[in-house]
Parts: structure tokens; sequence; C-alpha cells
């Protein structure tokens, strides 16, 4: 039903930049919360930011607080996690997770990967020092 691609990833070093994109089809996503989620090889997938419809209101984990920016382009069917200040740890696959938005689920809710229905096929983060 709703279809989505991340683009973006690639190696930067330490202190870079990067942008991921996460575009979707099938169905908009003006009405959905999109979370972006990481995983590394052999840890578990940990989320890292979201954005909801309603308000449009971020979040955040305490490890890219004030480093990664997400943000939503709705006339591009798009969402955006601006990375700055890379370091080694945020080395991974990052993915990202859509669900239709209710005011009911909690911004802690959003940050569990259970509750996202559609997921992109990832894109990986390459950070050398």
């Amino acid at each position: 039903q709703v279809q989505l691609v991340e683009s973006g990833g690639g190696l930067v070093q330490a202190g870079g930049s990067l942008r991921l994109s996460c575009a979707a089809s099938g169905r908009t996503l003006s009405t959905y919360a999109v979370g972006w989620f990481r995983q590394a090889p052999g840890k578990e997938r940990d989320f890292g930011a979201a954005i909801r419809e309603i308000g449009a209101i971020t979040y955040y984990t305490d490890s890219v607080e004030g480093r990664f920016t997400i943000s939503r382009d709705n006339a591009k069917n798009t969402v955006y996690l601006q990375m700055n200040s890379l370091r080694d740890e945020d080395t991974a696959v990052y993915y990202c997770a859509a669900v239709a938005d209710v005011n009911y689920r909690s911004g802690e809710v959003l940050k569990r990967g259970a509750v996202y229905d559609y997921w992109g096929q990832g894109t990986q983060v390459t950070v050398s020092s």
C-alpha cells in the first residue's frame, strides 16, 4: 500500500554531513508519521528520529539530537534526514518507516519500530575516521 525508498547514503568522513531521503509511493505521506531507524551489523535496530503529521512534531534519540534534523516535504512526498557532525558510531543501515498518524499515539510510542506498518529497504551510511 505504501512503498518507501531510502537514498542518500554513502561513505563520509567523521565530522561530515549527509542528507538521506525517504520517498514514498502508493499513498501520500501527508497523513503519516515517519521515522528513521538505524541498525549496525550484529546490533539491534534503534530509533533515530521521527516526524509526525500532527503539528509536524519531531522526536530524536539523545545521541543524534542537535546533529540530525528530520523534515518533510509533503509536495514531494518525501521525508529527509539531514545528518551533520557525523561520528563513527553513526555507521549503520538507515531505514525509514511510516504509520498512519493518529492523535492518541504518543511521541514515545513512535520511537518503537513495532508500531510502523511500512518500511523501506535501507541505505548504508558509513562514517570513516
